[in-house]
């Protein structure tokens, strides 16, 4: 991961939390509140108790994050597989950013109902009448299985990182990054309600995830260009050499521009068909 790719998801994260979460989550969020939370309760325990379900929240994105980066990992066989990975998470994300911006219906497709299982309604409807504070936390793990265009399009984002360390980063950073909005739904309930408001931030995270989209894509063609145009000698040495510095450690790691990040251009043997390291 690199510097761009970070700003890509914090912003997507914030924007998207306003324009999207809100909409999402509010109505779950005014539910535990309503039922869960006193009004005579003191601030500092109504606040620790939001605070218990939004790491819930965040806890099951990690889990999501650290799974689907495993599945990431799979690809990291050939550069040929690093491309093809790209171009499919590229293709993904700007799919995903135009059923964002209202041009296609292609989240609505691939969203997964869970709430609906009998099992998912019993957990849900059981935490919500206990008085444990445990039961926030449960619900907010809960929550983080919902249907959500956003978390599936970080999940396309941590499976490109290809490593299950990565994968719960991008979405721990992502789930952090939500938090400010919904934390502070009940504290600015009239800007958060106003459609106008939400639908440009919506939009903004859209245009974010497209960009972004077209960056994987630029690193699947980066991939697919080693591939073709560096000998398969070359190829197993540099992936010797980054077996030797650890995942992570060379450069961008795996995640940034090309399997080995951003390093500087250094030459490489004159032989036929070998390019300068990328």
């Amino acid at each position: 991961m690199n510097g761009i790719e970070f700003t890509a998801i914090i912003t997507f994260a914030l924007l998207g939390s306003v324009g999207h979460c809100i909409g999402m989550c509010g109505g779950f969020i005014v539910t535990y509140t309503t039922a869960k939370i006193k009004p005579e309760q003191n601030k500092f325990a109504q606040s620790t108790y939001h605070l218990f379900y939004n790491l819930g929240r965040v806890a099951t994105y990690v889990t999501l994050g650290a799974l689907f980066g495993y599945f990431g990992s799979l690809w990291d066989i050939s550069p040929l597989a690093r491309a093809i990975m790209f171009a499919i998470a590229g293709v993904m994300m700007i799919l995903m950013g135009l059923s964002f911006a209202g041009k296609l219906k292609f989240l609505t497709s691939i969203e997964y109902p869970i709430t609906r299982h009998s099992w998912f309604k019993k957990i849900f409807t059981s935490q919500l009448k206990s008085a444990k504070p445990s039961s926030f936390f449960t619900l907010g793990l809960l929550n983080g299985l919902f249907p959500c265009g956003l978390v599936y399009t970080m999940l396309v984002t941590a499976t490109t990182t290809q490593a299950a360390l990565w994968g719960a980063i991008v979405m721990a950073i992502f789930g952090l990054f939500t938090i400010p909005a919904l934390f502070s739904l009940a504290f600015a309930v009239g800007l958060f309600s106003q459609t106008r408001f939400r639908s440009l931030m919506i939009q903004l995270a859209a245009i974010t995830i497209i960009v972004f989209g077209g960056w994987t894509l630029m690193k699947a063609y980066m991939q697919f260009d080693y591939w073709k145009n560096t000998s398969i000698e070359q190829q197993a040495k540099d992936a010797q050499e980054m077996g030797k510095c650890g995942a992570g450690k060379c450069g961008a790691g795996k995640g940034g521009m090309g399997k080995w990040g951003a390093k500087p251009v250094e030459k490489v043997d004159e032989k036929p068909h070998s390019k300068k390291r990328l």
